[in-house]
């Protein structure tokens, strides 16, 4: 029997696997591949060299010719805060709110693209329609660059991406883009009150602090673009770790910093006077990066978003996605999916019934555009 399922169905099953960023999804995606191949549809199976989580790419539609790209990661953040009122990862309605880790972020564009499978293979298309499930997004979208390594041998460069990140399924143009390093230091301990015979890793680390906290103040004065909220260019100190107790000399000690840029900067020059007041002592490592994504407004791919979303383009957001790895790649990009980004990384994180059934027509509507 060709399975099918509704979008409320289909996002059951893929808030029940627990693809958290970092881990495994081979469940969640044997689960899809298993659903296309029942439908027919070609579909290839990409592992990353993590060896443990995989990229799917599958094409309704003559591969040959230029398509459009349906493009969604399977990830989730962890859910481990005490405030949700039931298992995250069991989806469970209350009031028309469709509760689970992911439904918003973003397995419920995922959901809607897959249900609609169905009805997508039903079509006589006269340009493909793909569909990319990617992972570790969370992570600093890991998976995207080898999905977009194969795409030449898979079908004809796409004529557009959408990206289905939850925007209120307005389609937007622009978002920022987003590098981030870790810096470790390696000291030697010993007891405080011997601070000669040991090396201070903390101590190590102060100038690339104080390197950060400078740049990120000196941003706020350099270009400004003011689709964005804040519109600069901007550099945060998220994590820092280190030292045993007050009175141990620490022996290791690591800072994580994030750069997100505005369209025309690079985010890793955002993060480069950071990386020159990095001692000897202070290791560099590139954990993420992407860059900016910015469609004209004129643009065919704006005019198609805005019609099959019934919607207006916005101009930009500061979060950032996948969109520009693909623009970057030559595929023209925009942003467009169900839910609010507010709700995401939230205890309780939901997608409401209408907003899934919203993203569904949508994904009916481009079919239905691309049909002969």
């Amino acid at each position: 029997m060709v399975p099918t399922h509704t979008p409320e169905e289909m996002l059951a099953r893929l808030v029940a696997f627990k693809t958290v960023v970092g881990h495994s999804n081979a469940e969640l995606i044997a689960f899809v591949k298993a659903y296309l191949d029942g439908h027919g549809v070609a579909c290839r199976v990409l592992p990353g060299p993590e060896g443990d989580r995989f990229n799917l790419f599958a094409t309704i539609g003559d591969p040959t010719r230029p398509g459009y790209v349906l493009s969604g990661h399977v990830d989730v953040v962890p859910a481990g805060e005490p405030d949700w009122l039931g298992d995250p990862f069991a989806l469970r309605e209350v009031d028309g709110k469709l509760i689970g880790r992911g439904a918003c972020d973003m397995k419920g564009f995922d959901a809607a693209v897959l249900a609609a499978v169905p009805e997508l293979c039903a079509m006589n298309l006269s340009q493909p329609v793909h569909i990319a499930l990617s992972y570790d997004e969370e992570a600093g979208c890991k998976g995207v660059p080898h999905l977009l390594a194969a795409l030449p041998e898979l079908c004809a460069r796409p004529a557009g991406c959408i990206v289905g990140e939850p925007t209120g399924l307005t389609p937007v143009l622009a978002h920022k883009g987003k590098a981030a390093v870790r810096f470790s230091a390696i000291g030697r301990s010993g007891h405080s009150s011997r601070p000669d015979l040991g090396k201070n890793a903390i101590h190590a680390l102060v100038p690339v602090l104080a390197a950060a906290c400078t740049q990120a103040e000196d941003l706020q004065r350099g270009p400004q673009d003011d689709r964005f909220q804040p519109p600069w260019s901007s550099l945060q100190i998220g994590t820092i770790a280190g030292g045993q107790a007050i009175n141990i000399i620490p022996e290791e000690a690591e800072a994580r910093i994030e750069a997100r840029a505005i369209d025309g900067v690079a985010p890793q020059d955002v993060l480069a006077p950071v990386i020159a007041a990095a001692g000897e002592d202070v290791s560099v490592e590139w954990l993420s990066s992407y860059p900016a994504l910015a469609l004209d407004r004129g643009h065919p791919l704006a005019e198609m978003a805005e019609t099959v979303s019934g919607r207006k383009a916005l101009g930009a957001v500061s979060f950032g996605t996948e969109a520009g790895l693909f623009q970057a790649a030559g595929i023209p990009s925009i942003i467009c999916g169900p839910g609010d980004i507010a709700r995401a990384h939230r205890p309780e994180e939901y997608l409401t019934r209408d907003e899934l059934r919203g993203a569904f027509d949508m994904v009916v509507r481009l079919g239905q555009r691309l049909a002969v």
